[in-house]
């Protein structure tokens, strides 16, 4: 997995399946935070996410007040979103 950022925008590309493909993610979104409270990850072209990036995303919009937008490029991970319910609260769309 890779990441790379612009601005307020977050781009992964590669699976997103390990531990610490959450811990890049995480550092990622901490050092964005504190100057951007709208953050867009655009997840190119991973099948999955882990459980753990999910939860670190909903306490991020949930207690933390981030306006998160979320482009995926991959069916089967806006089909995941879409089953997990979360497509509104992450604004989820296809890219």
């Amino acid at each position: 997995m890779d990441i790379s950022t612009t601005s307020n925008v977050v781009t992964i590309s590669g699976n997103i399946k390990t531990v610490s493909d959450y811990q890049a993610i995480k550092s990622t979104l901490d050092s964005l935070i504190g100057a951007n409270k709208t953050i867009i990850i655009d997840i190119k072209d991973s099948i999955s996410i882990t459980s753990s990036v999910i939860g670190y995303l909903t306490k991020l919009v949930q207690k933390e007040g981030i306006d998160l937008s979320i482009k995926v490029g991959n069916d089967s991970l806006l089909e995941l979103f879409d089953d997990l319910n979360l497509i509104t609260l992450f604004k989820v769309k296809k890219a």
